[in-house]
């Protein structure tokens, strides 16, 4: 096995605000592993308030880089297992290099992933697209640049509803709406009711990653579901979010790949809950290990590729919010030449 890699700074096609704050570019490190000539990729977006950029995860790689290459690869999950231990404090790492031992063990098997873990693609849900917070006049143009069946609204600041409401004037699609932990209990249990009444299909992540008595108050008071998504970063966060969400969103990049993103998979719906994965705004890389996984979910938000004016490779395509999977294995993908 022989790794390297390469980082990116892509710009986007707008300014991208969440409650959070805003940025113009998406950093993101793109690893290679070459197993005997079969070359496999995988991706992971640094996000700021997670505390890892690419230079950490650089850093980390060429420090363990020898124990990275020395390992007998032979399937994804065991190599995970290695790469969490050599790599505890780093899963964006980990997770680009998982991702692309899938990327290698579904070329040596000659299938894409979803037809090696036999999953139907006709059952994967739309993908919905993103209007980031703006003026209300520039969040009406960007849905109205980019018709599309289901939008995830981002909210969690003053005059977030009058954002919505503006723009269920201007359409009749699935709205979803992201607070990212931005509204406080009140907040929420005012606004929540609101949304219902216009047509909001369901809220991601309204109060704070760690405001669990709120959860379980809003929880049993919130007219719409309820998903939980800072709240849940690793397969541990599963459980606690039961009783408290009513469903989960998943972002590999978190939790630390595709390996512990499919057991997570499996313990929410053993709860009962529904399952999401999301995206951090993944080029084509990361967007196409997602769509392996889109036929086991309930929603899929994977629009970064829509979102980012560059790329890092080609791969799934969209046709109006419903995925398009070619015949390549592994993740489906072509990668410019590293």
């Amino acid at each position: 096995m022989k790794v390297q890699y390469k980082t990116y700074n892509l710009p986007f096609h707008h300014p991208f605000t969440i409650s959070k704050g805003t940025k113009t570019h998406q950093p993101t490190f793109i690893v290679e592993l070459d197993f005997m000539g079969i070359k496999g990729y995988g991706e992971s977006p640094p996000i700021k308030y997670y505390n890892i950029t690419v230079e950490k995860m650089a850093e980390d790689l060429e420090r363990k880089k020898i124990f990275v290459e020395k390992f007998a690869f032979s399937d994804p999950e065991r190599y995970w297992h290695y790469l969490h231990h050599l790599f505890p404090g780093n899963p964006f790492l980990v997770c680009a290099l998982d991702m692309a031992a899938w990327d290698i063990y579904g070329k040596l098997k000659r299938k894409q992933l979803h037809e090696l873990w036999g999953l139907d693609i006709a059952t994967a849900p739309l993908t919905d697209f993103t209007i980031g917070i703006d003026t209300i006049e520039k969040m009406v143009e960007k849905m109205k640049d980019k018709p599309w069946p289901i939008y995830k609204v981002k909210v969690g600041v003053e005059g977030d509803m009058e954002m919505v409401a503006a723009l269920r004037k201007h359409t009749t699609a699935v709205l979803r709406v992201d607070a990212n932990a931005g509204w406080t209990l009140e907040e929420a249990l005012q606004k929540i009711p609101v949304l219902k009444d216009l047509g909001v299909e369901l809220v991601e992540q309204p109060l704070a990653k760690d405001d669990w008595e709120g959860m379980k108050v809003l929880f049993e008071k919130s007219p719409l579901p309820l998903i939980a998504d800072e709240a849940c970063v690793a397969e541990a966060d599963v459980e606690k979010c039961h009783h408290h969400f009513h469903g989960i969103n998943i972002k590999l990049t978190k939790c630390s790949g595709i390996t512990p993103a499919r057991r997570m998979i499996t313990k929410a719906k053993e709860l009962g809950m529904t399952v999401m994965v999301g995206c951090m705004n993944e080029s084509s890389v990361g967007t196409a290990a997602i769509a392996q996984l889109a036929p086991m979910l309930d929603y899929v938000d994977m629009d970064g590729t829509l979102l980012l004016a560059e790329d890092t490779a080609e791969g799934v395509k969209f046709d109006f919010g419903k995925i398009l999977f070619n015949d390549l294995p592994g993740l489906g993908i072509n990668v410019q030449s590293f």
